[in-house]
């Protein structure tokens, strides 16, 4: 087990800085019973690759390295991810076939970001999942967006936005709702 948690940790990638049970069926060139995120946050430039899902388990250490990319880049705070959005966003690239980086635009939002936008934009709710961890806004270079929010809202793991003049599509696991 200890040779097996030290490749999993070996396996994370990261580029720029040093950094339940799932439901869907694994493509082929999937090792079985692994689940594996790989995302680009556009704010920080960082790139991450990792197994988060193994043995029937949270790989904790993964869970780390994902929280610290997906967190707030305006104030570099990292909070807990919830891990059934990672499940959702894993579903979102099966149904997709993609094997590819998701680009986040945003995760994890500290309350004093999520209230700075909330009094810019009409379009960020005032008490935001992203800043419980529960939300994601990503976009899929070379998939077209409305088929990327269609592919989303099939899944029905919580509400869904489309956001097509900032070029995103917002998931979490709130209540299934769509906008």
């Amino acid at each position: 087990m200890t040779d097996r948690r030290l490749f999993l940790k070996s396996s994370l990638l990261l580029a720029s800085s040093s950094l339940s049970l799932p439901v869907l069926a694994k493509s082929a060139s999937a090792v079985p019973g692994e689940r594996t995120l790989r995302l680009y946050n556009t704010h920080t430039g960082e790139s991450l690759r990792s197994v988060f899902w193994a043995e029937g388990e949270f790989v904790s250490d993964a869970l780390k390295d994902i929280n610290k990319v997906m967190r707030d880049h305006r104030t570099n705070k990292i909070a807990d991810i919830d891990p059934q959005l990672l499940l959702l966003v894993d579903q979102l690239n099966d149904k997709l076939g993609n094997n590819r980086e998701l680009h986040i635009i945003s995760g994890y939002r500290a309350p004093e970001s999520n209230a700075k936008l909330h009094a810019n934009s009409n379009g960020v709710a005032k008490r935001s999942m992203h800043m419980d961890g529960k939300a994601i806004d990503i976009r899929l270079p070379g998939k077209d967006l409305k088929m990327l929010h269609k592919a989303a809202m099939s899944l029905r793991g919580g509400g869904v936005g489309y956001y097509a003049d900032s070029q995103f599509v917002h998931m979490d696991t709130g209540r299934v709702r769509y906008w």
